[in-house]
């Protein structure tokens, strides 16, 4: 009889513990809770611990507000009319206070139905305004920048947020990426002419300023040597001259001297 009894109290705590159970809702970090309650929404969204609820006239529904990555690997169009595979990444969150809002409009499925939809309009409506070298090589920042913004001008409004877009790689037939690389390639080399043409266009001012300099110093030079100048330094040449130990034979008509020096007895 004892056995029965406890047996009974046990199966009676089971049945009572799942009830409760039943009841609970746990609201974690990075969710909030909507309360409905017979098909309609109640009260403000739940932001955290946990809820006691009727489970037969109530339902809580749990949407996570975390940020979240979407991959995706899409087909763009580009300017020129190719189609090219694109790993992108959208990085998005749906904000508190427009929980509500979010799950009376689109549902639980609101990343399909508004999110990524736009997503794909936009990155193809974005695309096609590059040419494929540019979404390869060169524009990839400012494909990002317009991808974000132009979602976020369509999406904002419905409680999304547009963290970040990521275009992590472009993937292009092997023909291309290298009549591409070819191009890039080509216009680095003209570049580096320009470069040469400039440095020997500067080197050949250079050289023309320091030969007029040179020829500016010369006509100094020559408009101070007078007649006078040049006889002074004669007479002065002569008088070193003079005081030299060595033997020398000086020959002069007044004007400019000849010297024999006699170096036999050194």
């Amino acid at each position: 009889m004892k056995k029965t009894a406890t047996l009974f109290r046990a199966f009676t705590f089971v049945i009572l513990a799942s009830v409760l159970l039943q009841q609970c809702a746990i609201i974690r970090p990075g969710q909030i809770g909507i309360r409905q309650q017979l098909g309609v929404i109640k009260g403000a969204p739940i932001k955290g611990g946990v809820r006691i609820y009727n489970p037969f006239i109530t339902k809580i529904v749990k949407i996570n507000v975390r940020t979240v990555e979407v991959f995706n690997i899409l087909p763009l169009p580009t300017k020129e009319g190719l189609s090219i595979n694109a790993e992108i990444s959208l990085l998005y969150h749906v904000r508190s206070d427009s929980a509500n809002d979010v799950y009376t409009k689109f549902g639980t499925n609101y990343q399909e139905v508004m999110v990524l939809s736009n997503f794909r309009a936009t990155a193809r409506e974005i695309s096609a305004r590059y040419v494929a070298k540019e979404l390869y090589a060169t524009e990839r920042n400012k494909v990002e920048t317009e991808i974000a913004n132009e979602l976020s001008a369509d999406i904002t409004k419905y409680g999304f947020v547009v963290d970040a877009v990521l275009l992590k790689d472009i993937i292009l037939p092997p023909q291309m990426v290298q009549a591409i690389q070819d191009k890039v390639n080509a216009e680095q080399t003209v570049l580096k002419m320009d470069f040469v043409i400039q440095q020997q266009k500067k080197e050949a001012e250079r050289r023309i300023i320091e030969a007029e300099g040179i020829r500016k110093a010369q006509n100094i030079i020559d408009s101070s040597l007078t007649a006078k100048l040049l006889q002074y330094n004669n007479i002065d040449m002569l008088k070193s001259l003079m005081n030299s130990q060595n033997a020398k034979i000086i020959i002069t008509d007044g004007k400019a001297p000849q010297i024999f020096t006699n170096t036999e007895g050194n």
